[in-house]
């Protein structure tokens, strides 16, 4: 008897974003976390041109202290939209010396975050491949990624948010003045600037003043086109939540809550104070919250999960008032940082775990998907050909083709 095949998974990180390096660090844990004896392991690094690459090399993150490309190992790589190649295409451009070949895969794990891969772009790509992929979908991972997207969907489910002014980069190029009124009538200081699609507080400002207002919408405006300033939540705490499901099975991880030394959490204070990745920055696990509150919050991080059509894993972040029962959620992450298997490493999961089931729900996504009809034939291109293009304008829909 044969021994069981090893599940292929590509894991993709890196990428043309601004959260490059938070993205290296994911990858590397993801990669660390696969049992070896059941999962063979493809690294695939994105760099911040936009290139692809593959190789053992890059299971190193030493690897990355040197310019990748010009390693022993290292080859280009393209995942193939193609859905007979299953897979990516190795060495795409072939020379004299070289030629293509396939890599084929069950499932690719996009430990990517922000532009270009956090955003539904590489979820996509999926699609067109016909490869499970971890996470969200296209249009959660679009919807989740931009906050002002976010924000509108959550309000029309009824999930407390707080309010908030969205600001165009044309807006604010050719008429400030206007800006800066429309804002001030809306929402009084302090405020947050926050650039609509980046993550990792990159970008984000806290402006107390016109003057401070005025330089956070240069900053945020030179990071993305459109901007959404909110009204800040004085006295209250940063609560986070993260999820694991698909459909009506999703289960809400141990709240934390993220120690900051200034008025926001940084991005060094995410990333650069602790240790490797989000696992040792400065928390509290459990979040010193009531039971009943506890459970307000991660009932409103399933319902606003559900409200995008999210599936697979997020990170839900939260402004709370714990003294005035007040919750309002903050942001979507449908690829956090270290896939924040801290949470559920709390409750017992190890990493390697977590990882095995992303793989299974992301199997199962892919098997409902592809319950769906897309061979659908009818004979309009033989009425086309008969009777020529402009003939058939306006004519009674063909009858379909039984196939």
């Amino acid at each position: 008897m044969s021994a069981k095949r090893k599940t292929t998974v590509a894991v993709l990180f890196g990428g043309r974003s601004v959260e490059h390096d938070v993205s290296v660090v994911t990858g590397k844990q993801v990669m660390r976390a696969f049992d070896p004896e059941r999962y063979e392991v493809v690294p695939v690094y994105i760099n911040r041109d936009g290139r692809w690459f593959t190789g053992e090399p890059l299971l190193d993150l030493k690897t990355f202290q040197n310019e990748v490309a010009s390693l022993k190992g290292i080859k280009e790589t393209i995942l193939s939209p193609a859905t007979h190649h299953h897979g990516f295409i190795i060495s795409p451009v072939s020379g004299l010396f070289s030629k293509s070949e396939v890599q084929r895969v069950d499932v690719v794990f996009p430990a990517l975050h922000g532009s270009h891969g956090e955003d539904g772009t590489i979820q996509g790509l999926c699609e067109l491949a016909d490869i499970a992929y971890v996470g969200c979908g296209v249009l959660a991972s679009a919807a989740a990624n931009d906050k002002i997207m976010t924000k509108t969907i959550l309000q029309q489910h009824n999930i407390p948010v707080v309010k908030g002014v969205s600001v165009s980069r044309s807006e604010w190029e050719d008429d400030p003045d206007t800006v800066i009124q429309r804002i001030t009538k809306a929402l009084p200081y302090p405020v947050f600037v926050k650039p609509a699609t980046l993550g990792s507080s990159i970008g984000v400002g806290r402006a107390n003043d016109e003057a401070i207002l005025r330089a956070s919408l240069d900053v945020a405006t030179n990071f993305d086109r459109s901007v959404l300033v909110e009204q800040a939540v004085t006295d209250g705490v940063e609560i986070n939540c993260a999820l694991l499901g698909n459909g009506e099975k999703i289960r809400a991880s141990v709240l934390e809550q993220p120690m900051s030394f200034e008025q926001f959490l940084t991005y060094e204070e995410k990333y650069l104070r602790g240790g490797e990745g989000m696992k040792s920055a400065e928390r509290i696990i459990p979040a010193p919250l009531s039971d009943e509150l506890t459970a307000k919050i991660k009932d409103i991080a399933v319902r606003g999960f559900k409200a995008i059509g999210g599936r697979g894993t997020a990170r839900i972040d939260f402004l709370v008032k714990p003294e005035q029962g007040e919750v309002y959620l903050n942001e979507i992450n449908t690829m956090p940082g270290s896939v924040a298997f801290y949470l559920w490493q709390h409750e017992g999961m190890s990493f390697s775990d977590m990882v095995d089931e992303l793989v299974e729900l992301a199997r199962e996504a892919h098997a409902e998907k592809r319950r769906n009809m897309y061979n659908y034939q009818t004979n309009l291109i033989e009425v086309a050909a008969m009777r020529g293009l402009k003939g058939i304008k306006g004519a009674k829909s063909p009858r379909p083709v039984q196939s």
